[in-house]
Formats: structure tokens, sequence, C-alpha cells
């Protein structure tokens, strides 16, 4: 299991991932499941993912050494991508090769082919764009009504997000929140753990302003992790107790 989350509000992009992978609670491990793709002042994309390790792997490395055109029989890369939309375009024409590539295996073993991918960034002078792929290669694009975007293990990170984030969040406090967003899904979900990548890239740039590894007992993140237990706990307890239950005796 994993949790990624991908912010893009009015400053610019910020994208989150834990790195824990495991096949159960005796065997553990870690990988970098947050990957960059940038020419500095030409273009900085980042991609996080989430499913079968190797599925992932498979297309991260592809999308380096080059996805073949159907059309022309060139090998393409996203350092060659003219728009966020092509690249997009081509990570989903990379999931659909390691498809068919690894289709014959997967079903031999009865596995399910999972992968998903959150890709963010910009191109040159083109728009900051945010994009959730799935595995069928389809991705669906963040707006500003919605301004975020993630996989994995989600459902614990989701309301706070909610109720926090929205498209004019100064970028940093957008971090702040994807932050405690990461914790909230840490503290109900073993399968999601430290340490945490992160980068922070402002729109209109196209070089990442943050690009950060988390690890455990880093002092900002204890801080964060303890300041927002308490804020929860004074919350609750200024709010007044229900009016159910039996009258007050006489």
């Amino acid at each position: 299991m994993t949790y990624c989350v991908g912010i893009l509000v009015e400053d610019g992009l910020v994208m989150i991932a834990d790195t824990r992978t495991n096949a159960g609670l005796d065997d553990i491990s870690t990988f970098r499941k947050l990957h960059l793709f940038a020419v500095p002042g030409e273009r900085v994309m980042a991609l996080a993912s989430a499913g079968n390790l190797s599925v992932t792997q498979s297309v991260v490395s592809m999308l380096s050494e080059g996805v073949e055109n159907p059309e022309t029989g060139a090998l393409e890369t996203l350092y060659e991508a003219p728009t966020m939309f092509r690249a997009a375009q081509l990570i989903g024409r990379a999931i659909r090769r390691v498809r068919a590539i690894e289709r014959e295996g997967f079903e031999a073993a009865q596995l399910r082919f999972e992968v998903s991918f959150l890709f963010g960034g910009q191109i040159g002078d083109g728009p900051m764009r945010l994009y959730m792929i799935y595995s069928a290669g389809n991705f669906i694009a963040c707006t500003q009504d919605a301004p975020f975007l993630q996989i994995g293990e989600h459902k614990y990170g989701k309301p706070i997000l909610d109720r926090a984030v929205t498209f004019r969040t100064e970028i940093y406090d957008a971090l702040k929140v994807g932050l405690i967003s990461i914790d909230s899904t840490m503290r109900s979900n073993l399968g999601v753990g430290l340490p945490i990548d992160l980068v922070v890239v402002r729109r209109g740039t196209c070089h990442t302003e943050v690009v950060h590894r988390i690890e455990a007992g880093e002092p900002y993140f204890h801080d964060l992790r303890e300041r927002w237990s308490a804020a929860l706990r004074a919350a609750h307890r200024a709010i007044p107790r229900p009016p159910y239950g039996p009258p007050d005796s006489a």
C-alpha cells in the first residue's frame, strides 16, 4: 500500500509520496515512489506511483528510455513531450505497453494489473497541470474546484484536504496540509510510512523550489504531528456536548 497526494494551487504544485512497500507485516521495504524529470528552465515534471511495484518501475524506466511511437517507430521520452497533456498521453501509452508485455505472466499467476500515477508539472510557457493516470492509461486533470488528487490509501487523508485546501491556498500552507494528510494516513494504516518524499514547484519557473525527504525523527514533522494531535483534542473539547440523553435530574 502507499499514499501519494498532489496539490495544484494558484502559486504552484506540491507533490508528496510515502516510500513504504510491503508483502506482509514482516516484509517491509522502502522504495522511492516520487520521480523527477526536469531540465531547469525548460521543463519540470513529477511522477508519483501507486500499485504493483514491478509495474510502476517498468513504466518509469520506459519513460526514461523511450516509448515507441506506433506511427513513426521513434522512441519518445518525457523530455521530448511538447505539452503536459502530450506527456500524460505518453505515460498512458507506457502503461499499456507494459500491460501488453506482462499480461501473460500476470494472468498465469492470477495477479491483477494494478497501477496508478499522479503526474504534475510545467513545460515551457505552457500551463501547469496535475493529472491522475489510471491502469488503463486514461487520465483526468485536476481543476480549480478540486485542487488536489490522491492515489493509494487516500481515504484517511482526504477529509483534511477537503476542509483546508482551495485553489487560493498559499503553496507552503498547501504543503503543510498535505503533510497533515500524510500523517493522518500513517496513523490509520501501517502500509503507509516514512520516509516521505516531497517536491514544491512554483508556477512559471520550470524548476524545483524544494526537493526533500522526511526521515524518521525529523524535528519539524514530529512537531507537526504533535501539534495537530493537540489541536484536534482541543477542538473537540471546545465543542459543547450533544444535547441528547436523559434530562438532568432535579
